[in-house]
């Protein structure tokens, strides 16, 4: 609705995870380390937390995008499914689903497939998001398949990746075996207000907007405090800004109109 008004060739603060649209701070930057660092050194397991809207998934996407071919990969984005399901799921995802009829099938065929991967010199990765929400049962069945190897190594790098409740229950007696077998672990947490100033100059200019849109210091401020530097409610009151800006025919962003879009989310709230 305002691409026009303010020069744009596509929406600055969609919440799609697109990564080209990730903001590298330090903590991404360190966390995508950790990541690759996890999978190349074929840890088994990698554990990625952090806040709702905390770019998790955004990064998720980033780090498939960074491996490269020599590299398998699946990616479950909604876990919640019986232990079954999941296995189906995963074969799926790696393209050889279409035998799994059930838990035995499944997990012979995956044995198979990471064999050949790993025949081929290259490797599987698995990753699963929103992972907080699986049960003891799934996380269990999980851990089972990284029994899956050679003498010398994991055939199936595992990434989990969820909200910090998914480090309590990982962390609790119950799971102490699949908690001992993650080795590298990583928690995100909000952006500065610094960062959630760059962020914001960082999106702009991936959408096209060049100089024709300004968010001023006080604006920044506002969306900050609003935000607490998660970068999910960044881009949705940045995105109602935008809108209440174009509405009054404003080209520079500043607090009065941040101040109008958050007056107008807690109306719709």
């Amino acid at each position: 609705m305002y691409l026009n008004h303010y020069k744009l060739k596509e929406l600055p603060f969609s919440v799609t995870p697109d990564p080209k649209f990730l903001y590298p701070t330090s903590q991404h930057r360190t966390a995508l380390n950790h990541l690759l660092f996890g999978i190349r050194q074929r840890k088994g397991f990698v554990l990625l937390t952090g806040e709702v809207g905390a770019g998790k998934t955004m990064l998720c996407r980033k780090l498939l995008n960074s491996l490269g071919e020599d590299y398998h990969t699946a990616l479950i984005l909604n876990p919640m499914l019986t232990a079954t399901q999941l296995l189906k799921a995963i074969a799926a995802e790696f393209g050889i689903g279409a035998r799994c009829r059930d838990r035995l099938s499944c997990i012979t065929r995956l044995n198979r497939f990471l064999l050949a991967v790993h025949e081929a010199e290259r490797d599987a990765v698995l990753v699963i998001d929103e992972a907080q929400d699986m049960s003891r049962e799934l996380l269990e069945t999980v851990r089972l398949l990284s029994n899956l190897e050679t003498d010398s190594r994991k055939l199936l790098q595992i990434v989990l990746v969820g909200q910090p409740e998914l480090r309590r229950k990982i962390n609790s007696p119950t799971l102490r075996q699949l908690s001992q077998r993650i080795t590298v672990r990583y928690h995100l947490s909000p952006m500065s207000r610094s960062e959630t100033a760059q962020y914001l100059r960082h999106r702009l200019l991936v959408a096209g907007a060049g100089e024709a849109v300004k968010f001023d210091e006080e604006a920044i401020d506002e969306i900050y405090n609003y935000s607490d530097g998660t970068p999910r409610l960044i881009n949705a009151i940045s995105d109602r800004t935008l809108l209440a800006g174009f509405l009054n025919g404003a080209e520079s962003i500043n607090g009065k109109t941040v101040q109008l879009a958050i007056g107008d989310m807690k109306e719709a709230a």
